[in-house]
């Protein structure tokens, strides 16, 4: 793992998962469903859930979402599925979970947006109601600030003090110090009413990479609560995957975020878990934490037309992400596996032997020979259209031995077992 160092914060505990105060990164996601549908948000939890998020948002947003919020949580309990759920609140929030009291005691966190809570001389009280409820359900909150919702009238004070000052500020910055104050204010304004530091995550999401830094930055510098991070907008496919890629890899890189979330917009009827298992993969590239095997596969070129190898890797890496799920239990350790699948001689058998277990088959114009590398030794050569379904049926073997009863394979052409001590 990581060397890197990252901020203290305040330890929280959302139902099972503990994250701040140095656990691990936690990764959330948030469903798309009609949360007064609950055969469709049950669904959608549990394909998230099964994919890796730790923690899952949903929709409150109206007296049937509410209603509906313990008729979920009953489900995924009977289905095995304890992922804490969190619900979203916006303008109404203090009206439901006052109502419904079954969909407070149901939720594991609720997630205050400061700029609409309330307006004028309804925003304390609204909010204090929120976290007088949170408090009497010993609930944590999430204070989520969003660019798009901002305080207009904290904003506005900011812009006219700004505009007499003597070295005034670019109008960016005083935004970026209008979405930190408008977080921290809320921070405080929430202890003031007793609830605890340990109760408390904020996140100040804006749309842009260089603002989200900067502003994530400043909050961070200034506060020790739980912090998580998310590019909101971010857009739909490799935009929104670059671009919440770049943004909190360099706040990860600073030590800064204790769970994050990748908001991606889905294709119609696309796969909402795409954002979770992106979110995972940033974590496992920067080395913060492990959740699938890593499978290396070379890029191709003109030595490589042959899709063969493409066909494998991608169908050990989709196979693997399937598996997960029962290799969690099955296979304790497997997710630190590495896999090569390479297209040439040329950096095939040196990538092969880096990695646990890899092949190297042939590129164009070299002999239908396919090398399997275990633990850096070659174990044997595959020939033959059934090359790719004998080494997919070699990483599962390897798995069982390795990981399964607690032996490994010996890097010989033999293959014989032994024991993970030696």
């Amino acid at each position: 793992m990581t060397s890197i160092v990252r901020k203290q914060t305040v330890p929280v505990r959302i139902g099972q998962v503990a994250m701040g105060g140095g656990a691990p990164i936690v990764v959330q996601s948030m469903t798309n469903t009609d949360t007064a549908d609950v055969g469709q948000t049950v669904a959608q939890v549990v394909s998230l859930a099964r994919t890796g998020s730790e923690l899952v948002r949903i929709t409150v947003d109206r007296e049937e979402a509410a209603a509906a919020v313990p008729l979920i949580r009953a489900q995924l309990d009977t289905l095995g599925v304890n992922v804490p759920l969190i619900g979203d609140f916006h303008y109404n929030g203090h009206m439901l979970l006052a109502a419904y009291p079954d969909c407070a005691e149901a939720l594991a966190k609720y997630r205050i947006n400061p700029g609409n809570v309330g307006f004028k001389d309804k925003r304390d009280k609204q909010f204090s109601q929120i976290i007088d409820i949170a408090l009497r359900y010993d609930k944590p909150v999430r204070i989520g600030v969003n660019w798009g919702s901002l305080d207009q009238e904290l904003l506005t004070r900011l812009m006219d003090e700004n505009a007499v000052s003597a070295t005034p500020k670019d109008a960016r910055e005083v935004m970026h110090e209008a979405i930190v104050q408008s977080a921290l204010l809320s921070a405080d304004r929430a202890q003031e009413l007793g609830m605890g530091a340990d109760k408390i995550v904020l996140s100040a999401k804006v749309s842009a990479v260089q603002d989200l830094i900067a502003v994530y930055g400043m909050l961070a510098a200034r506060s020790h609560l739980a912090l998580h991070l998310g590019l909101t907008e971010a857009g739909m496919g490799s935009k929104g995957i670059v671009a919440s890629s770049a943004a909190l890899s360099v706040l990860l890189q600073q030590g800064i975020g204790d769970t994050i979330r990748i908001s991606l917009t889905p294709e119609p009827g696309g796969d909402r878990s795409l954002e979770v298992k992106v979110a995972q993969e940033l974590l496992q590239s920067m080395g913060f934490r492990a959740f699938v095997p890593l499978v290396a596969a070379c890029p191709g070129c003109g030595r490589t037309t042959s899709t063969t190898f493409q066909e494998l890797a991608r169908d050990i890496q989709d196979f693997i992400r399937d598996q997960m799920p029962d290799w969690k239990r099955r296979y304790p350790g497997v997710e630190n596996l590495n896999v090569a699948v390479m297209g040439c001689i040329v950096n095939g058998p040196g990538e092969s032997k880096h990695a646990d277990i890899g092949i190297s088959l042939p590129g164009t114009g070299e002999t239908p020979a396919a090398p399997v590398f275990v633990e850096g030794k070659k174990v044997t050569t595959l020939r033959g259209p059934g090359a790719a379904a004998e080494f997919k049926q070699m990483v599962l073997d390897y798995i069982e031995r390795r990981y399964g009863h607690g032996v490994i394979g010996e890097a010989s052409e033999q293959g014989a077992p032994r024991t993970a001590a030696e």
